[in-house]
């Protein structure tokens, strides 16, 4: 399936052109190039989801050698530890494991008080069936990609430091053990009463979806205006409803739901798995060398300029339901 195509500079423009944003110029070089997006999606994804890693399982090495490759992002990016580190450490099944927690500043005075959380979890299960003689369950597809999708949102946004909100950026420990990270971190944001506008997760994301005509879809479609604000954002409809996900209570499986519970904010994941698009979910077979990255360029290149509009609007357009 391939997008209507458009480059991100239009999606730049338009936003200029509808919001005032352009009153602070952007240089072209801080624009990130297509080509530059998907190498790097392709090595972040091949490396997280490489036999070295062994399926980064909860309380293995496979994960510590994980959190390094992405803090070393953090840091080559310019993004700075949200904490005092950018280790978020707590216990999931009495083992000690971490998020990995990063900001970019807003450059508003009064709105980069207030904070957008982009989220993914990088932990996998570390094994399943053996087939073929591979026991090593890759986590290519869940979730290497969505760890890939917010190292690039992380990189654009710390490079062009064009928001009025701040970011927030979580790679989230222990989801399969059951979100035991997400809620961590909500908890922890809740104690410091820290102001949360909304939460996107990113989960599954590396091959298009099946027949439809929209390119992906939010988790609890009807809890808040998000997707249509997204669509807005991005001039075309590009976030669907995928009765699926509602069925399977996709919503209330991923770390989005976390903050939603916990926060009372909008929080949604974005996935573009839907059910027959894909046939190694949590499989030896889940492999980066199945990945679109084509695809998931394109994908970021909607994204951006999404994230964008919510970091910059004036008021809070992203509500409950």
């Amino acid at each position: 399936m391939k997008f209507f195509k458009r480059t991100l500079g239009f999606y730049v423009l338009l936003f200029v052109l509808t919001t005032g944003y352009g009153q602070q110029s952007e240089k072209k070089s801080d624009v990130l190039n297509l080509k530059e997006i998907k190498t790097t999606l392709a090595q972040d994804v091949s490396f997280l989801a490489s036999d070295s890693l062994n399926g980064r399982a909860l309380g293995t090495v496979g994960y510590d050698v994980a959190t390094d490759y992405v803090i070393k992002k953090f840091e080559t990016y310019g993004v700075q530890p949200f904490f005092k580190t950018y280790n978020d450490s707590f216990l999931a099944n009495d083992t000690k494991t971490k998020n990995i927690v990063g900001v970019v500043k807003g450059n508003d005075s009064l709105l980069s008080k207030e904070y957008i959380v982009l989220g993914a979890h990088l932990d996998h299960i570390g094994t399943a069936k053996i087939i073929g003689g591979d026991s090593i369950a890759n986590g290519a597809n869940d979730n290497a990609t969505g760890v890939s999708v917010v190292l690039a949102l992380a990189k654009h946004f710390a490079t062009t430091k064009s928001i009025k909100r701040s970011l927030i950026f979580v790679l989230f420990g222990a989801e399969e053990s059951g979100l035991v990270g997400s809620k961590h971190l909500a908890n922890k944001l809740k104690e410091l009463n820290t102001p949360i506008y909304t939460m996107l997760n990113f989960e599954m994301v590396g091959v298009p979806m099946a027949g439809k005509k929209y390119v992906a879809y939010l988790t609890g479609y009807s809890k808040s205006n998000m997707a249509e604000k997204l669509n807005d954002y991005g001039n075309r409809e590009w976030i669907g409803f995928l009765p699926k996900a509602k069925e399977y209570q996709l919503f209330k499986r991923s770390d989005n739901y976390s903050f939603y519970k916990e926060l009372e904010v909008p929080s949604h994941t974005l996935s573009t798995f839907d059910f027959s698009n894909y046939d190694f979910y949590h499989h030896v077979d889940d492999e980066a060398d199945k990945m679109n990255y084509d695809f998931m360029s394109d994908l970021v290149e909607l994204i951006i300029p999404a994230v964008t509009a919510m970091a910059y609007t004036t008021e809070n357009e992203i509500l409950l339901n």
